[in-house]
């Protein structure tokens, strides 16, 4: 018997997972014209979900239409997107997995060649593009800002209705509200800007008014405190001050977990870098979920030696893409198939996504259980 506590049950909020090895939301593009989530997905998803206790986080859903569109990036502000996650999830739950849908709207994070010729304009905390080539936002009026911790109540609540276990705050790899809490995007003067209360403010307003919608056992929020993807970081001093005072509102009111990004992870691409995220750990009581660039060897050591006395479960995303069955990997120290980052989206297809492969050993697990069963 594996003694790692990565193999140790874990309370999350409402659920009990067997495991400490969770899947973070990678996007995969895989929705209709309408980001209405599709049958493939199902599919993707059930094989996610096939070691039975397994934590899964969906990919990004948008929270509203009208605040920007990615192709094909799933959505959950409309009845037939509610439906179809409905479907999805059901079908999660039927592996006894569970699974949490994450929440967001893009910001000032949209590329001309995927929304040239849309009828919006991109809001953002401030005028101030991510990159030369990209569209300048328009600051957001503090109407605009109210109403979009309406559209992540009203998603949150479609969440519920779809039957997820929770729901995921995306505050995290430069869209909307990571871009309110760090000052390289944030030059505001009034309360939603200039000082870390204020910075962390919007946050703060979401997870509240979700948690009072749906429950606070039902809330996690993601951050990336040291991510540079899509134009993010701060000095690393306001850094901690910064994410120091968002995670203790937090841990405040007792949403279900945070999820934490490692330094070495920036979007899709690892980078070189050792930033800690010790500060945090010291702040938050609750379950805390970390993901970026880790390896079997380096989760059992994360939960095993480094932090023996935390609740921390490791959330894998670009391997669990090619490996479905990730978690009985983990365990029995089966090598990764490798992920091919050229699948991952923009594609209508199966191709890296639904046609991995489980291991022959998983397989024979299988084999091996239904005889003693027979």
């Amino acid at each position: 018997m594996d003694e790692s506590r990565l193999f140790k049950p874990l309370k999350i909020g409402n659920i009990e997972v067997k495991h400490r090895i969770g899947m973070a939301a990678v996007s995969r593009c895989r929705a209709d014209d309408e980001h209405v989530p599709t049958e493939l997905m199902k599919q993707y998803y059930c094989q996610r979900a096939s070691v039975p206790g397994t934590l899964l986080i969906a990919e990004g859903s948008l929270i509203s239409k009208e605040r920007g569109e990615l192709l094909s990036v799933p959505g959950l502000y409309s009845p037939q997107q509610t439906a179809a996650w409905k479907s999805i999830v059901d079908e999660v739950h039927t592996k006894a997995s569970f699974i949490f849908a994450q929440l967001y709207t893009i910001g000032r994070a949209g590329y001309r060649e995927v929304n040239d010729g849309k009828d919006f304009e991109f809001r953002g905390p401030s005028a101030s593009p991510w990159r030369a080539d990209t569209r300048t936002p328009k600051a957001m009026t503090t109407t605009e800002i109210k109403d979009n911790v309406r559209l992540f109540v009203q998603a949150a609540k479609n969440a519920v209705k779809a039957g997820f276990d929770g729901v995921e705050i995306h505050g995290a790899n430069g869209y909307l509200i990571d871009t309110f809490i760090q000052d390289v995007s944030n030059q505001r003067d009034d309360e939603y800007g200039g000082s870390i209360e204020n910075r962390s403010r919007f946050a703060y307003e979401v997870i509240k008014a979700v948690a009072h919608a749906i429950g606070i056992n039902r809330v996690g929020l993601c951050l990336s405190p040291w991510s540079t993807f899509q134009g993010m970081r701060m000095k690393d001093d306001d850094t901690i001050s910064q994410y120091t005072d968002l995670i203790k509102k937090a841990d405040k009111l007792g949403i279900a977990y945070i999820h934490l990004i490692e330094s070495r992870n920036a979007g899709l691409d690892d980078v070189p870098e050792n930033r800690r995220l010790d500060f945090a750990y010291s702040i938050f009581k609750g379950p805390i979920l970390v993901s970026g660039g880790y390896t079997t060897e380096l989760a059992r050591k994360l939960v095993d030696e480094q932090h023996p006395e935390r609740d921390i479960a490791v959330m894998f995303g670009r391997y669990f893409t090619s490996n479905p069955d990730l978690v009985f990997k983990v365990q029995q120290n089966v090598e990764f198939t490798p992920f091919n980052e050229e699948d991952f989206i923009y594609s209508k297809s199966s191709k890296g996504y639904t046609d991995y492969t489980f291991s022959d050993e998983y397989l024979g697990s299988l084999n091996v259980l239904t005889q003693l069963l027979s």
